[in-house]
């Protein structure tokens, strides 16, 4: 039995068939086309088909992780001119089933399925069996998820909770809100979510801060190189981690594992993540050195009198690139 997932996402799409009968980790077929240059997704999967010898009629069901909500089977992708539609893209693909899912249930859809190489434990814990399941995912932007059992299968669902407010859990980091208050303010008093502080957009955020705050310098080339850049995040962090680090942008990266700690804590106090907690998206896998350092756990752990809850919960980074293709396939498995 054949699934079809995709990756979604603005500048490509990676599409990849399964086949049941073997594993629905490892794709048989694998691609990955330039978004933009096609004018809609059905375009892309259509000359995926031709380039296998394949059509919609060889597949099961078909299953696209997504950036952004999905609202009644439709969705619009960010930087794409781009609204899909599950039923037009059933009839126009001759696929049987068609399904759009959150990019992120596609992540936390594989956490079930992933083997032990595919993840780097930073805190052991013990999990629950059959537990609630909380993933965090900091890439360019924040994506949370959960899974919960039904009693047979694990089942992904969706959140938005990067959309919440940032809440400061020391001097530095209240400072942090204002001044963030003061860069974003309209005339009223902006909303400062977690993702503008716990994401690749929000790196630059942090820098800007501790730049503005004088505590600790930046080495002169490396502030240089990155004043001039557009994308301050990669510099930021390369400088953070690299033998002999810019101190400004190492102060960055504590900050930030402070704030990611913090807000994993809050995620799984949310859903009582007995079964563990999961950091996913692009960052956490470059940083895995960074986040075995106590200050991320401390963060973590800091829930008053909670903390002895949250000792007992396993945290792990998904190293697995693929991860969403994966869970989009055992979607489309599970669903069918």
């Amino acid at each position: 039995m054949k699934f079809l997932a995709g990756d979604i996402g603005g500048t490509k799409t990676v599409l990849a068939l399964y086949d049941a009968d073997q594993n629905l980790v490892t794709p048989t077929v694998e691609a990955t086309y330039p978004s933009a240059s096609y004018a809609s997704l059905e375009a892309i999967v259509q000359t995926f088909f031709s380039q296998q010898k394949l059509t919609g009629a060889d597949f099961a069901a078909g299953t696209f992780g997504v950036a952004g909500p999905v609202v009644a089977g439709r969705a619009a992708i960010t930087n794409l001119p781009w609204i899909i539609d599950e039923r037009q893209m059933s009839e126009t693909l001759a696929l049987p089933k068609v399904t759009l899912i959150n990019d992120l249930v596609a992540i936390a859809g594989a956490v079930p399925h992933l083997p032990a190489a595919d993840l780097v434990t930073i805190h052991e814990g013990k999990a629950a069996a059959t537990g609630p399941i909380a993933v965090v995912a900091p890439g360019t932007g924040l994506g949370e998820a959960y899974l919960i059992h039904d009693g047979t299968h694990y089942r992904a669902y969706p959140s938005e909770g990067g959309h919440a407010d940032f809440g400061p859990n020391s001097a530095t980091e209240t400072e942090l809100l204002q001044f963030l208050q003061k860069q974003f303010s309209t005339g009223q008093t902006p909303h400062i979510s977690w993702e503008r502080v716990c994401s690749g957009s929000g790196i630059p955020n942090l820098y800007a801060f501790l730049k503005e705050q004088g505590k600790v310098q930046g080495d002169p080339a490396t502030s240089a190189e990155i004043v001039r850049s557009h994308d301050k995040t990669p510099l930021i962090m390369t400088a953070a981690m690299r033998e002999k680090p810019c101190p400004l942008c190492r102060a960055t990266l504590d900050l930030f594992v402070d704030i990611l700690g913090s807000e994993a804590g809050n995620m799984a106090l949310k859903v009582l993540a007995t079964g563990g907690v999961y950091l996913g998206g692009g960052i956490p896998p470059r940083i895995v050195n960074a986040l075995r350092q106590p200050r991320f756990l401390e963060a973590f752990l800091n829930k008053g009198r909670l903390s002895a809850v949250l000792r007992e919960m396993p945290i792990q980074v998904i190293r697995n690139p693929k991860a969403a293709l994966v869970g989009a396939a055992y979607h489309g498995f599970l669903h069918q």
